[in-house]
């Protein structure tokens, strides 16, 4: 099996290998049925196939050889100098012209796209850096999945921030899509990271971010998401804006969602809710050594199957989750999901995972 797919590989990824073998069948075949099939304008096909991978001088060169070939085969067959002979040679030269064209064309979005490539990966890096691996006892993970199967950036985001004593973490969901939700999503990112830093409270950094989105967005965009504050010593306080509950794996294998102790609005909206305190109650839970707990998007809680049915975050995600390793958890958490869609997603997806390790 492995023998079988490189020689694959080999004739696919080589821009001459598929069009040359495509003319030797011609060849084969031309000389096995005889001068009465009129196969010399197959010949044909190899110019044409050479465009989908080569350059225009591999595409001119490919459509030498298919001339050559075609004089040769009707050389052998006694029709040199036959109309058929001219009509096929003709139909190679506009073939041959074409291809060169094609793959001008192909080769120059190639190139564009390369470009776009580069610039979506600068934009990854700012919108979802690579976290810190660790800040103390405490592990992070993450895996970000864009619904865009050609782009790695969407609406989703997350940042970890380390601090004295711990690291504070944000996991949020930007409205909208596009360019907007983007440039809302490095707004957004960019206030957490100055605002989470030491010497400011954990109920300091949603005034932050509310106040840039009412400055520097149009005032219609809003965000939810998860503020938290995870301490060596298994402290985890939390501030919910409208976003899904974080789930928490106890040691002993169970589960449980870290629900709000008090809904609030979505960043950005607050505004327009009478809340009785200045913002959202933070909620508090207690990791013990070997626990963790799994930041999402509602791109993993609202994942829909054929029936429309989300994914039961709190049924099956124990499962994948028990995996010692991080890294591992979430692979086996996206299989899950996948499993669950049938590979049918439509939302960007970004989980963050923190696990606290035992004490050395």
């Amino acid at each position: 099996m492995p023998l079988k797919t490189s020689a694959i590989q080999l004739i696919t990824q080589q821009a001459w290998a598929l069009p040359a073998l495509a003319m030797g069948i011609v060849a084969v075949v031309a000389t096995l049925a005889g001068p009465g099939f009129g196969l010399l304008p197959f010949y044909g096909a190899g110019p044409a196939l050479a465009a989908a991978r080569g350059t225009s001088r591999t595409v001119l060169g490919i459509g030498v050889l298919s001339a050559g070939l075609c004089l040769i085969s009707a050389t052998m067959d006694g029709n040199l100098g036959h109309t058929r002979l001219l009509v096929a040679l003709g139909g190679i030269v506009i073939v041959t012209a074409a291809a060169c064209y094609v793959s001008r064309i192909r080769r120059k979005a190639e190139r564009t796209l390369v470009d776009v490539q580069m610039v979506a990966d600068t934009v990854q890096d700012v919108l979802v850096p690579p976290l810190p691996p660790k800040a103390g006892p405490i592990r992070l993970t993450g895996s970000y999945l864009s619904a865009t199967k050609a782009a790695r950036v969407g609406g989703d985001l997350y940042q970890a921030v380390p601090v004295t004593g711990g690291v504070r973490v944000m996991v949020a969901d930007v409205q909208g899509k596009g360019l907007d939700a983007l440039r809302t999503a490095a707004l957004v990112l960019h206030t957490f990271r100055d605002a989470a830093r030491d010497p400011y409270d954990l109920a300091e950094v949603p005034g932050r971010i509310e106040e840039v989105l009412g400055s520097r967005t149009d005032g219609d965009r809003f965000v939810t998401g998860i503020i938290a504050e995870v301490r060596h010593d298994g402290t985890v306080d939390l501030l919910n804006f409208g976003h899904p509950a974080p789930l928490v794996r106890r040691a002993d294998g169970s589960v449980e969602l870290a629900q709000p102790a008090e809904p609030a609005p979505p960043m950005g909206l607050t505004s327009l809710v009478d809340l009785e305190t200045t913002g959202p109650v933070a909620s508090r839970i207690t990791l013990a050594p070997g626990e963790r707990i799994l930041f999402y998007t509602d791109g993993l809680s609202e994942a829909r199957n054929h029936t429309g049915e989300f994914y039961p975050v709190l049924d099956r995600a124990h499962g994948p989750l028990a995996h010692p390793e991080p890294d591992r958890a979430l692979e086996q958490l996206r299989a899950d999901v996948a499993t669950h869609t049938s590979n049918d997603s439509d939302d960007d997806s970004a989980l963050l995972l923190l696990h606290l390790e035992d004490a050395a």
